[in-house]
């Protein structure tokens, strides 16, 4: 035995469901907020210089975007230019901004500066990126398990290692 159907031939068929637009709106705003935050906090973020204790290589207002990826994968090395917070010991100070300085000494190392000279064990480093030799002496100072010594490149107008260890 068969059934015939018939289709109502004037019926429309029935669309997705609109969405209001208001909502639509919303989900587009939340995900570029999460997308713009899981980025600026684990891929890049965009810095300005703001004094010239990375002078000749970084001058003051350059805008750079900082890479957050590298150090999950690689150890910092010698000469690598380095972003980071201060410790609570500078904020205490009043340094609440971050400092982009360039590492000198590695953990373990001993760093000494003497008559204008860099010294990382012992031997004389080269240092084509700075502006002037220092005009201080320094250390000699085993850099402590797990931290780094850094260096300003403008050596003599630097806020760095050398001033708080």
């Amino acid at each position: 035995m068969s059934r015939s159907v018939k289709q109502d031939k004037n019926k429309q068929p029935q669309s997705p469901k609109q969405e209001n637009p208001w909502v639509e709106l919303t989900q587009t705003v939340v995900t570029a907020v999460i997308l713009a935050f899981g980025i600026r906090t684990f891929v890049a973020e965009a810095r300005y210089i703001p004094s010239s204790s990375m002078e000749p290589t970084l001058e003051i207002n350059d805008r750079l975007i900082i890479e957050k990826m590298s150090y999950r994968f690689r150890e910092p090395v010698r000469g690598d230019v380095v972003v980071f917070n201060p410790t609570e010991a500078l904020k205490a100070q009043d340094f609440n901004d971050a400092f982009i300085k360039r590492i000198i000494g590695l953990p373990g190392e001993t760093v000494l500066v003497r008559e204008g000279k860099v010294y990382v064990n012992g031997e004389q480093i080269t240092e084509k990126y700075i502006a002037e030799d220092p005009n201080y002496d320094y250390g000699p100072v085993v850099v402590p398990e797990g931290e780094y010594l850094v260096l300003g490149d403008n050596r003599n107008n630097s806020y760095d290692s050398h001033y708080w260890g």
